[in-house]
């Protein structure tokens, strides 16, 4: 698989987690550093890692604020004029600063982002500026917010500290003082006594001031924020203040001599104990931590301060000691180590070698992943040791670069290869930045390191494709370019060798190999070689189109009877691997062989190789596969060209240059060997065609889409050519107009329409005396059923007249019937001629089943006479068709008659004829008689409907032939269908009768039909 690219949103996101990384190590910077110095060392690490013109700090640390201020070289305001310009823009209270602001100066307007140091801002606030219109961006806000808290936690914690050490330095001097003073007092005291020993007033005036100063020291021991305590020389512990006693909730008695250690944590207890022992054999002042139970059983921290007492010559006479309550900074200091212990882990965790340096360059430590890619300690590193696991060929250009950065302060970027702890050396990205104090002057740079590996073998992966695809695109011959994919395979692959079989896909054999690396002895004998059969790894690969892996070919049981394995171990080779490419349309056209001198299987970075060769050797086989068809199409296309007199043409509208095909020079008559110019083409159009195609070439420069007309051009020898053009206007991309056309010579085309029209004029003169023949046939054919029923009923009612009686009801019916069926004979004749005449017929609302009704009564006697049974399925509710009635009461007439002579030879089976309507869901309505006949003639359904065709030995032919001409007139639709048993089913369908426009004319044209009144 291809490894992704690297995005900008990707470069993006690594920078913001660097520049996160760095902030979260500023911490570490500030242990036991003052407000000032970490507010300079913020200002600078935002500076260098936000693009802004400002960044402004204001410490609430004592009775005026402290301001500190980092500008850009393009800014001009200074410390001051930033805080009054602030001040005055956002007011004079600085927890009521909003979060982002814009304040105009002489340069133009700078966006702000304001950021509180403290919970509340009670340590002060931080303001950066930037005349960035998207500033602060989500990144510059959450870099800008994490700087703050970190500071905010940094501040509190300096602030604290400071606190503490102020009010131990102050306990100190006070303890001091009043012990001195004491001490004063005691001598005092003392030659007091020895002086008023002779009076009592004296001896009573010093005890009452004695008695006044211990109750004064005792007032001033007991309400100091310390515990107060004193020992014998020997430790045994004399006094506790009264504070001390109350919080371990001891009394006197209990806590002198060593019962204070009860109150001692027992964690504690023997460290405490063994130091106190020691600093009294050592006579000097010292101090421990230990944690003392309070009275509820808490236990706090407290550091213990003790001091010798020594008399005039030197000896301890007392020790005196104080314990401070250290609970809260201790507790503070456990954060700040739980936060760097954080800090740590989220420093071994991130993805990337971390390193900090020295102001000089020198590395001081790694972070663990860096220890684990390279194999160092941390000693190794801090002695130099990273310098030996980079690449010798890039280690002088990396120092180079890294001295230059040292001197100038500016940041570090460089890829360059780092050895890992298994001796292979990777590519890396390292970037490092400095970090600067109050001054300006770098105390310590801060540095990553990318594993880009991967991106430098996709590069050089990537570009090596980019050749082959470079040399399919420019040309390059077949085995040039597969060639040149084995080459690029083989380096990107060590120890492989690579072979391209191509195949003849006419005999289904081997053609011919490529295999640059191999020696032609072993890559030459192939080709031949049968692609059928399973003894031919490849032959399996492209038969089965899978992949083929042979590990071991002389221990694999499938080539034991191959001839394929004594080749291959001849050559010293042991394993093949083959795959087949395939075409998009997964038309195998070659394989692609990889042999090792070992025996091995491929890795996924070999499959990926593979994946990609084949794909390569896939457009480059069918790239050479489809010019070399393109060449034989543009041969064919020559030949069409001059087989159909055809050529084309190009013409470039803003320049008139023009590009004839050769078959068009040849129409044209002009010398192939010299550009056509416009002035050529105009001299050999017809003059009388200039007009027409002056318009035509303004249609083109118009850029109108399609174009399409006849031209005549008249020839040296005055002959004149008939050219008919077909072309499209198109619009190039860089947005010139260009006509694209076709011209065909139809001089042939026009001498042979001319001849057509004559013919068509003879033609249509024969129509015209065959049409009164088809007349004549067709009144006969239709009149001679009326008449019989004239003929019959004439007799019948002189047979009822002639009886005896005579029957005159009979006869009276009789008559009508025959003037009914002479009407029916007149009508006839006059739908016959208005039909050959193309008159329209008249459209009425028919009820087809009363019209089917009226016809079987008709024919009943026929019907009967034939030995016929009919059934009639006539659908109830049947909507009226539009149609003319005499004329479908013909066509079912004609279909029955039809029915009935189909079945005069059946004698095996019932004579059975079916007629039914039914409605259809297209607003038509169906009529189909259904026989039980001998089925189609031996031409079958195709020639029924034609003129005087028939399968009768007495028929005519026409009656179909009619009764589909008057189907069609009604805009309906007559057809036939074989029975799935015996017989032939007919059918026609007409439309459905309008009620909105009843009764109007049907008009029906050669080619089309139209129905006004049906639906």
């Amino acid at each position: 698989m291809e490894p992704p690219l690297e995005t900008p949103w990707d470069q993006r996101l690594k920078r913001l987690m660097n520049d996160l990384v760095s902030l979260l190590a500023l911490p570490a910077i500030w242990v036991g550093g003052d407000p000032k110095h970490i507010a300079s060392t913020l200002l600078d690490v935002l500076s260098a890692m936000l693009p802004v013109d400002f960044v402004y700090a204001r410490l609430f640390d004592g009775e005026r604020p402290n301001e500190i201020v980092r500008v850009g070289q393009a800014f001009a305001l200074g410390v001051s004029e930033i805080g009054k310009a602030l001040d005055h823009l956002l007011g004079d209270t600085e927890s009521n600063w909003p979060s982002s602001a814009r304040m105009d100066v002489e340069a133009g307007g700078v966006f702000l982002a304001v950021a509180r140091l403290g919970i509340e801002g009670e340590a002060g606030v931080l303001v950066v500026g930037s005349a960035r219109s998207d500033f602060p961006s989500q990144s510059d806000q959450l870099l800008l917010s994490v700087a703050a808290n970190q500071a905010s936690v940094a501040l509190q914690g300096a602030r604290k500290a400071r606190d503490q050490n102020r009010l131990a330095k102050e306990l100190d001097q006070r303890v001091t003082e009043r012990t001195s003073e004491l001490v004063a007092a005691n001598r005092t005291l003392m030659q007091e006594i020895e002086e008023r020993r002779r009076t009592e007033e004296a001896l009573r005036e010093s005890k009452e001031a004695l008695a006044t100063s211990r109750h004064d020291l005792q007032l001033i021991v007991d309400t100091i924020p310390a515990f107060a305590w004193s020992t014998r020389p020997d430790g045994h512990v004399e006094f506790f203040s009264q504070h001390y006693l109350d919080y371990a909730g001891l009394s006197a008695e209990q806590s002198h001599g060593w019962g204070w250690t009860a109150i001692i944590h027992p964690d504690d207890l023997d460290e405490l104990t063994a130091k106190w022992k020691a600093l009294m054999i050592a006579g000097v002042p010292g101090e421990a931590e230990a944690r003392v139970r309070r009275s509820d059983g808490t236990y706090r921290w407290f550091l213990i301060r003790a001091n010798p007492s020594r008399d005039q010559y030197g000896n301890i006479i007392k020790w005196y000691g104080a314990n401070t309550d250290i609970d809260e900074r201790k507790r503070a200091e456990e954060k700040v180590i739980d936060a760097e212990r954080e800090l740590q882990r989220m420093v071994d965790g991130i993805p990337a070698l971390v390193g900090a340096f020295g102001a000089d360059g020198s590395q001081i430590s790694s972070n663990k992943r860096g220890r684990d890619f390279t194999g160092l300690s941390s000693e190794d590193i801090a002695n130099g040791g990273w310098r030996n696991r980079i690449h010798p060929e890039d280690v002088e250009f990396e120092e180079n670069k890294w001295h230059e950065c040292i001197a100038t302060g500016e940041p570090f970027e460089l890829e360059y290869r780092v050895q890992a702890a298994d001796g292979a050396y990777r590519w890396h990205m390292a970037r490092r930045i400095p970090i600067r104090d109050d001054a300006g002057k770098v105390v310590r740079w801060y540095g990553v390191s990318h594993d880009i590996d991967g991106r430098k073998q996709a590069e050089a992966f990537l570009a090596g494709e980019k050749r082959l695809l470079e040399m399919i695109a420019s040309g390059s011959s077949l085995r040039d370019v597969l060639n040149a994919l084995c080459t690029f395979v083989e380096e990107a692959a060590p120890d492989c060798f690579c072979d391209v079989h191509m195949f003849d896909q006419d005999s289904l054999t081997i053609a011919y190999a490529v295999a640059p690396s191999l020696p032609s002895a072993y890559s030459d004998p192939i080709a031949g070689t049968p692609l059928s059969g399973d003894l031919l790894p490849c032959g399996i690969a492209a038969v089965e189109k899978v992949q083929v892996v042979t590990e071991d070919i002389e221990r694999d049981p499938r080539w034991y009877n191959s001839p394929v394995r004594s080749h291959v171990l001849r050559h010293g080779y042991r394993s093949v691997w083959s795959t087949p490419v395939c075409s998009k349309e997964g038309r195998v056209l070659a394989t692609f062989c990889i042999i090792q001198r070992k025996p091995s299987s491929p890795s996924p970075h070999q499959q990926d190789l593979i994946a990609h060769a084949t794909q390569i050797a896939s457009i480059a086989i069918e790239r050479s596969l489809t010019e070399a068809a393109l060449r034989r199409t543009e041969t064919l296309l020559s030949e069409a060209q001059r087989l159909s007199s055809t050529g084309a043409f190009s013409w470039r509208v803003d320049t008139d240059e023009i590009a004839f095909s050769e078959e068009l020079y040849r129409i044209f008559e002009f010398d192939p060997a010299h550009p056509v110019t416009m002035n050529q083409i105009l001299d050999r159009i017809h003059p009388d065609d200039i007009p027409s195609l002056s318009t035509q070439m303004a249609r083109v420069r118009a850029g109108e889409g399609n174009l399409g007309y006849e031209i005549r051009i008249r020839m040296p020898d005055d002959s004149v050519k008939f050219l008919r053009t077909f072309g499209r206007v198109v619009r190039r991309q860089d947005d010139r107009l260009e006509c694209l056309a076709a011209v065909q010579d139809v001089t042939e085309h026009r001498r042979a329409e001319e001849a057509l029209g004559k013919a068509r004029t003879e033609l249509a003169y024969v129509s015209k005396v065959s049409s009164l023949g088809t007349l004549t046939a067709s009144i006969a054919h239709e009149v001679n059923q009326p008449l019989s029923g004239i003929v019959t009923n004439a007799s019948t009612c002189l047979r009822m007249l002639a009886a005896n009686p005579p029957n005159i009801d009979g006869a009276l019916e009789t008559a009508r019937r025959t003037i009914r069926d002479g009407n029916l004979a007149a009508d006839v004749i006059a739908r016959l001629r208005a039909l050959f005449s193309k008159r329209a017929p008249i459209i009425e609302a028919v009820d087809l089943n009363e019209a089917v009704r009226e016809v079987l009564a008709l024919s009943s006697a026929d019907i009967r006479d034939g030995r016929v049974v009919l059934q009639s399925q006539l659908a109830e509710g049947l909507p009226h068709v539009a149609g003319d009635r005499v004329q479908l009461q013909q066509v079912i007439m004609n279909l029955l008659r039809n029915a009935a002579d189909a079945m005069s030879e059946v004698e095996d089976r019932l004579r059975q004829v079916v007629i039914r309507t039914e409605p259809e869901v297209n607003g038509h309505v169906r009529l189909s008689v259904q026989d039980a006949g001998s089925g189609f003639g031996p031409d079958g359904p195709d020639r029924l409907f034609e003129a005087f065709y028939t399968t009768k030995n007495d028929g005519m032919g026409i009656g179909l032939s009619i009764s589909r001409s008057i189907i069609d007139s009604h805009c309906g639709r007559l057809w036939a269908a074989a029975n799935d048993g015996p017989g032939v089913t007919f059918s026609f369908s007409v439309p459905e009768f309008s009620e909105a426009l009843p009764k109007q004319d049907m008009n029906v044209t050669h080619n089309d039909k139209k129905s006004v009144g049906v639906r």
